[in-house]
């Protein structure tokens, strides 16, 4: 067990991520625009190191944001949104060796499901989508000591077809589904602390 030990590692993240615009328009009637705007998003990770070059973690996150939208609902209107979005993810990560061990560079994929959340909807409104959510990351962990590590990292999360007439606004109606959707690309940077388990 003590050396099933050595291959956990929890990670803790805190990551700058940017504005992002959403928009979908499928009818004079039907559309919106706006944008999440960026913030703090931070996680938690648990890690298992599968051989010292790969890893794969159950990660968290999470995201509270105000989204500021143009819709059509009955006529023009502006909304400033209260967004809540969890991402909970499985991810792959890939680890290079370098001639410090203390620099561990890494690159790695998740996917999973991401969760969207308005606080204040409107009656009729739907208050909750959950959508397939994926990204892509790379960093370097930089190694204090043997137990803990500094983690700095670069990332992008998508969710795909995150937002549509029907989650904001519900104009669809029963034609919902007709309605065109747009993605959601988050760039973010940041870091965090990444601690390793066992003797």
């Amino acid at each position: 067990m003590a050396s099933q030990a050595q291959n956990i590692r929890l990670n803790a993240y805190t990551n700058y991520v940017f504005d992002e615009g959403v928009d979908s328009y499928y009818s004079s009637t039907n559309y919106f625009n706006g944008k999440i705007r960026g913030g703090l998003l931070w996680g938690l990770g648990a890690e298992f190191l599968t051989n010292p070059n790969y890893g794969i973690e159950v990660l968290y996150q999470r995201q509270d944001s105000d989204g500021p939208a143009t819709y059509y609902n009955g006529g023009l209107k502006n909304k400033d949104f209260k967004i809540g979005i969890d991402h909970i993810f499985l991810g792959f990560n890939r680890y290079f060796k370098t001639g410090n061990p203390k620099i561990e560079p890494y690159t790695g994929l998740m996917a999973g499901v991401s969760v969207f959340s308005l606080k204040n909807a409107d009656p009729g409104e739907r208050s909750s989508a959950t959508k397939f959510g994926y990204g892509l990351r790379g960093g370097v962990n930089i190694w204090a000591s043997n137990k803990v590590g500094i983690k700095l990292q670069a990332h992008v999360i998508s969710a795909a077809q995150a937002f549509g007439g029907g989650f904001y606004v519900g104009t669809g109606g029963a034609g919902v589904g007709a309605t065109s959707y747009s993605s959601f690309w988050q760039f973010g940077v940041g870091g965090g602390l990444t601690f390793k388990l066992g003797k």
